[in-house]
């Protein structure tokens, strides 16, 4: 019997219901399994994705290239390849600079802490005895502590070894992964226009016509938000890590590379990530210093003060238009959902929804309502309906 046919069945339509509402029953009470299973499969393929995501950053960069520093050049796919080289170039120079950057002073902050911890905790108990906290701190214990800390942290080494060694060789996954990405997003990135001829092509082929135009239009402004955030936000990030770094040469601290790293990364995460930077960092200075830690505090609220306030209003200048509580919302849940990466992308997923709430569902919402308000004043009222009715039948009301 063909398809056709069982539709025209009186039973189908219950049938159809019942078979959804049997599966849907079975994906809840089966939803970890269901969703282990789906993480299962795209997890296979995680360098793709992840070599998409680097193309589209990197993108910009070789578009800078090609249009303003190869523009005496011929148009053409040497061109764009050059620009392509160039873009990845920088990226390869900048992350150098990090690893350069933070490594070894990541490196001398565990030797140094390793070395002075008796005096770090001499030092701290004295601090404690001389505050206010002092019921609240047990001294001899924290003492205690200090002394047996190089032989906890041995004793943990060698318990759990193999955690660590399984942390290892998923970290050096994880970096073959990321330099197959890599490789995958620079050959994405050569062949740009052919991939996304393609792309439209085959949605043209299986789209009603006009909605890959409406498609289209809705990507470019996703990609615009993107793109104006990212670079608003990496400009923002590189004045604050740079004005952190300059307070605390000119101060004489100590790890100006590492906490000015820090403070710049976490400054990525909206809301909470400043005081995170701070955090870490009068952490790390309270270990060497404690009037550093101090200062470094107080610069940390002044500082974040002057980007709240001043100086993120002159970079973003209203371009996203999206409120503060619904970016706190998406920050929020997005952080529960997907991490430090949900919380870093809330403000562009925010700034979309926004728009696409504003000017996609209620427009159409509206419409909709004037529509069902047109056909409802043309109506005719219930007592004129029987002489309309007549009058269409040709016939007298009187007879």
């Amino acid at each position: 019997m063909k398809l056709k046919e069982l539709e025209k069945k009186p039973w189908y339509p219950g049938a159809v219901a019942a078979c959804i509402g049997i599966l849907f029953f079975v994906l809840l009470t089966n939803f970890s399994t269901v969703l282990s299973a789906i993480g299962s499969f795209l997890g296979n393929f995680r360098a793709v994705f992840l070599g998409i995501v680097f193309a589209y950053v990197l993108n910009p960069v070789a578009s800078f290239f090609y249009f303003k520093v190869l523009k005496k050049m011929k148009t053409g796919q040497t061109r764009w390849g050059l620009a392509v080289a160039l873009a990845v170039l920088s990226g390869l120079l900048l992350l150098l600079l990090l690893l350069g950057t933070l490594i070894p002073q990541l490196v001398q902050s565990v030797a140094t802490f390793s070395e002075n911890i008796d005096s770090y905790a001499a030092s701290m108990i004295k601090m404690l005895e001389n505050s206010p906290l002092k019921s609240f701190v047990d001294a001899e214990g924290l003492a205690t502590l200090s002394q047996n800390a190089l032989s906890s942290i041995t004793n943990f080494v060698r318990e759990n070894s193999g955690r660590i060694l399984s942390s290892a060789a998923n970290s050096g996954k994880g970096i073959i992964t990321a330099v197959i990405a890599a490789i995958l997003a620079v050959y994405l990135l050569i062949d740009k226009k052919r991939v996304m001829s393609g792309f439209w092509r085959f949605l043209r082929s299986i789209l009603p016509p006009g909605k890959t135009e409406e498609i289209m239009d809705f990507s470019l402004r996703c990609h615009m938000i993107l793109m104006n955030y990212l670079g608003q936000t990496l400009l923002d990030t590189l004045i604050v890590g740079l004005v952190n770094a300059l307070f605390m040469i000119i101060c004489r601290m100590d790890y100006v590379g590492l906490v000015s790293v820090v403070v710049a990364v976490t400054n990525l995460i909206p809301n909470f990530g400043p005081i995170i930077g701070m955090v870490i960092g009068g952490f790390v200075l309270l270990l060497v210093n404690p009037l550093h830690a101090l200062m470094f505090v107080v610069f940390s609220i002044a500082l974040q003060f002057v980007d709240g306030y001043i100086l993120k209003p002159k970079l973003f200048s209203g371009t996203l238009g999206v409120s503060g509580l619904l970016i706190l919302v998406a920050s929020i849940v997005l952080g529960n959902m997907f991490g430090v990466w949900g919380m870093i992308l809330s403000v562009p997923i925010a700034a979309i929804l926004s728009f696409v709430w504003r000017d996609y569902v209620m427009p159409r919402r509206e419409k909709k309502r004037r529509t069902a308000s047109s056909k409802k004043a043309k109506e005719p009222k219930g007592e004129e309906e029987p002489k309309d009715a007549e009058k269409a039948d040709g016939k007298n009301p009187s007879a």
